[in-house]
């Protein structure tokens, strides 16, 4: 299923029912009393939250939503019947916005959460419901209520206790492969994940967590070069961040320009995000020899005010350090 999120839908709800101009018209009964029903409540247009929807694919596809309008009233005191609403299902983590003013409606995170983003009309009132001791033979009935219709922003940002970042290539899909059950796609060259994964981590040894693979940042990200500013939304939620770099590809004469370059494209794109809780995890080991950190770059990641693990995705050297560090440190979140 191809990933998306981002969707522009168009949402129109039910009108209301007319009410019903009538009067009681049976033998023996000359002049029998006003009878008219009211009309139907116009259906409502309502989202749904629902994990059975991972993309906001469908709603990219087809636009325009229209819930079923009120039925008349008719004589005899019948009230038309309510319209039918028209529930939409979107994926948890789904942010609504008015298209118009770009104002945030509602932000759905939970399983069957229900918002009403289009109300329908009320259903006009029958002229029975207009008799009076000084009005005993009304003759007038309303029109039912328009419905509402607007365009709204859909904006899918994924739900996930970890976020995994890193510059093209530095082995984030083979290390969310090993930890998990997902199965990204996974070669020798940038870019490779064009969409995040989601991966559920499971141990004894602790807690499960879930783990986004967002794709590669690149210098420029926050501007909208590479993949960068489509996905660097979705760590908005996360409650930890990992740093992964590619500890073979560190010039020993600058340690730190890959984790410099990371951090520089998330503080430009929200600053907020640096105060989540971070890891710095130097990814492929197996390609230096020996396999240990050279003592500069040790030293240098030493000197950050957050913990570091080297390790391997490849091999699987030093993984489960990592992810002990990864659930210590989300049992410390609040």
């Amino acid at each position: 299923m191809r990933f998306v999120d981002e969707a522009k839908i168009w949402v129109q709800s039910g009108d209301g029912g007319r009410g019903c101009v009538s009067f009681r018209r049976e033998k023996f009964v000359p002049r029998g009393g006003p009878d008219g029903g009211n009309g139907g409540k116009g259906g409502d247009v309502i989202l749904v939250a629902s994990n059975k929807h991972p993309t906001l694919l469908d709603l990219a596809l087809q636009q325009h939503y229209r819930a079923k309008r009120g039925q008349h009233g008719k004589g005899k005191l019948q009230h038309g019947k309510h319209g039918e609403n028209r529930e939409i299902f979107v994926p948890l983590g789904t942010v609504v916005r008015d298209s118009q003013t770009n104002n945030i409606l509602i932000d759905l995170v939970s399983e069957g959460e229900r918002f009403i983003v289009a109300r329908g009309g009320r259903g006009g009132r029958g002229n029975a419901s207009f008799k009076s001791s000084t009005n005993q033979a009304p003759r007038r009935a309303q029109e039912g209520q328009k419905g509402e219709s607007a365009w709204l922003k859909l904006e899918l940002k994924l739900l996930a206790d970890v976020g995994i970042i890193g510059l093209p290539n530095a082995g984030k899909s083979t290390l969310i492969s090993k930890i998990s059950s997902a199965h990204p796609k996974i070669a020798d060259y940038p870019f490779t994940t064009l969409t995040p994964n989601l991966g559920v981590v499971q141990s004894e040894n602790f807690e499960n967590f879930v783990a986004a693979d967002i794709p590669g940042l690149i210098k420029g990200a926050h501007q909208g070069s590479g993949l960068g500013l489509k996905f660097l939304k979705h760590i908005e939620r996360t409650g930890l961040l990992v740093f992964l770099l590619d500890v073979s590809y560190l010039d020993e004469g600058n340690p730190g320009r890959d984790y410099n370059i990371i951090l520089t494209e998330i503080e430009n794109y929200n600053p907020i995000l640096l105060k989540k809780p971070r890891i710095i995890a130097l990814n492929k080991l197996d390609l230096l020899y020996p396999p240990v950190l050279p003592d500069n770059i040790k030293s240098f990641y030493k000197k950050l005010p957050f913990p570091f693990v080297s390790f391997s995705a490849l091999t699987g050297e030093g993984i489960k350090k990592l992810l002990t560090l990864i659930n210590d440190m989300l049992k410390q979140k609040p």
